[in-house]
């Protein structure tokens, strides 16, 4: 098993190579962080904490799916900030699930100048897979 300091650092690099799909609007790289069977749950408001209003906009990922949603957004929205702070890192025992809590203030525009914003708290929470590490499940943005 790797040092925790070693995997709080893999961890670390695939919050960051997200946070960098997103920046240079990459959907291959963002691609590569998904577990093929990742589940997005995502509340309705960033305030909706029970998950009895939550809902599953893109359901179990599909790679094909899922880059076109993305593609889609990015081809009609401009980067306006995209402002990401990784607020902890928590490893299991066993080296093999690790949790990262991530502040996110993304702000897209589209073509009519109307905002996309995105704004809260996230818990991405992630599983090894043979040598690379996978989100398998992501809470929508919530503000605490």
């Amino acid at each position: 098993m790797k040092p925790r300091a070693e995997v709080e650092k893999e961890i670390l690099e695939i919050v960051d190579r997200e946070t960098r799909a997103w920046d240079t609007k990459d959907v291959d790289l963002l691609i590569t962080v998904f577990h093929p069977d990742m589940v997005w749950p995502w509340p309705p408001t960033s305030d909706a904490h029970d998950p009895l209003k939550w809902v599953l906009v893109l359901g179990r990922f599909d790679a094909q799916r899922w880059k076109k949603v993305w593609q889609d957004l990015f081809d009609t929205h401009a980067l306006v900030h995209n402002r990401r702070q990784t607020r902890k890192i928590e490893v299991s025992e066993q080296g093999d699930g690790a949790l990262a809590v991530v502040d996110v203030d993304t702000l897209w525009r589209d073509r009519d100048g109307k905002d996309f914003h995105w704004k809260g708290r996230a818990c991405k929470v992630y599983s090894r897979v043979g040598k690379d590490w996978k989100m398998t499940m992501h809470t929508g943005l919530l503000e605490y």
